[in-house]
């Protein structure tokens, strides 16, 4: 198909991430119908010298490798050009770096690649100070975390960062309600634009099109299975009490594991077998007889609205999770535990009622209206409406008004 104007300079973070993040879902609908320059933003974690850091050097000086060589192009549509940008933004003098060596490099990339017009979409915060600077038609922050109460973050700086992209976008996107108050004292043009799901990909699980692969095919039932990052919002206390409790049962933590090692419970029925594909995710919940989401109740996490609980519906299989803002609207079809006790009680319940076809069909419907088309769809209709707005009325209050009308 061919692309439609304007085009759109998207934001985001490693395209070749292992991790398939809402940024990804939503770049790649985009780009079915939109010219996609995709900028790599490095940079939003400052390191700390841990061996983790380690590796992010690594991956840093790999970046700095793709932003010598240029743009790489992906399809027809899209073309990943990668930012440089030092993660140290308390340092005045470094964030003046960062400001002036991105500014330059995204009108030689822009140049190179015939953008003019764009609309610039941003994902993370770190980058604000190129909103409205690159001549786009409009700008947008599509926000989907508490990015400043992330683990090991410059959290002053970051919330800094945030705010000022808030105050700039024309249009603020937001995919937890918990964090349109605080947008809304901001800029008055935030709207609600909760995830999507990958609905063809997730439900082969609920239809029996794929196999449970050898690496867990042998282990003891019943099994509760988690997929994602096993970061520090991850309540590993509570998955070494349920495996405690439950010797006869298996749990698997599927993911890269970014705590250090020494943090990971060592029981024997509880397995991190490490990152999986995410064409295979399907496959390994074909292998769990509920799926879990223990994560600890931090600010972070209060204001996430996590992916994997609309992927494990898509599955059709039964999920046990905690107690959130977000989670909680999926009270008639998860099981909510609000602690450790009643989060084991809600897993023995899962693995030992068989699960019914109608049950199966009920999570999967309430799902299904959610898929990442829909969501994009509905996010750029607002976006088109205020573009058309802007076009036929120059001043800028109103039309963007108008276009968020019925803002959620």
């Amino acid at each position: 198909m061919k692309p439609q104007e304007p085009p759109i300079i998207y934001f985001g973070n490693d395209w070749f991430a292992e991790n398939r993040t809402s940024s990804h879902h939503v770049a790649r609908e985009l780009a079915k119908r939109h010219r996609l320059l995709y900028v790599e933003c490095p940079g939003l974690r400052a390191p700390q010298g841990s061996r983790r850091d380690l590796h992010k050097i690594g991956r840093l000086i790999l970046k700095l490798w793709r932003f010598v060589r240029g743009g790489m192009k992906i399809n027809e549509n899209v073309t990943v050009v990668t930012l440089p940008q030092i993660p140290l933004h308390r340092f005045r003098l470094i964030r003046a770096f960062n400001h002036v060596i991105s500014r330059l490099a995204l009108r030689s990339f822009m140049f190179c690649h015939g953008i003019r017009r764009p609309v610039a979409w941003f994902i993370a915060p770190h980058v604000a100070h190129l909103c409205g600077k690159l001549g786009e038609v409009l700008s947008v922050y599509y926000c989907v975390d508490d990015f400043a109460a992330f683990p090991g973050m410059d959290a002053g700086s970051i919330q800094k960062m945030d705010d000022d992209l808030t105050k700039r976008a024309d249009l603020v996107f937001v995919a937890s309600e918990t964090l349109i108050e605080r947008k809304r004292s901001l800029n008055e043009h935030v709207a609600h634009s909760p995830h999507g799901v990958d609905v063809d990909h997730f439900s082969k699980t609920a239809r029996g099109e794929v196999a449970v692969p050898e690496d867990i095919a042998a282990l003891k039932k019943p099994v509760a299975g988690f997929f994602g990052l096993i970061e520090d919002w991850i309540d590993l206390d509570l998955v070494a009490h349920l495996a405690r409790a439950r010797p006869q049962y298996s749990f698997v933590m599927i993911g890269r594991v970014a705590v250090p090692e020494q943090n990971l419970p060592k029981l024997d029925n509880l397995h991190f077998p490490g990152r999986r594909p995410y064409e295979s995710l399907p496959d390994y919940g074909s292998g769990f007889d509920c799926c879990l989401i223990p994560y600890k109740l931090t600010r972070q996490v209060m204001h996430a609205n996590p992916l994997k609980l609309r992927e494990y519906l898509a599955m059709g299989k039964p999920v046990v999770a905690v107690s959130t803002p977000e989670i909680d609207q999926f009270a008639d079809v998860v099981s909510i535990a609000r602690n450790a006790d009643e989060f084991l009680q809600k897993v023995d319940e899962a693995v030992t009622n068989p699960q019914t076809a109608a049950e199966i069909s009920r999570r999967l419907a309430r799902v299904a209206p959610q898929s990442w088309e829909a969501c994009v769809a509905r996010a750029w209709q607002r976006v088109a409406s205020a573009i058309e707005a802007r076009q036929n009325h120059p001043a800028r209050e109103a039309p963007l008004a108008s276009a968020l009308s019925g803002r959620n």
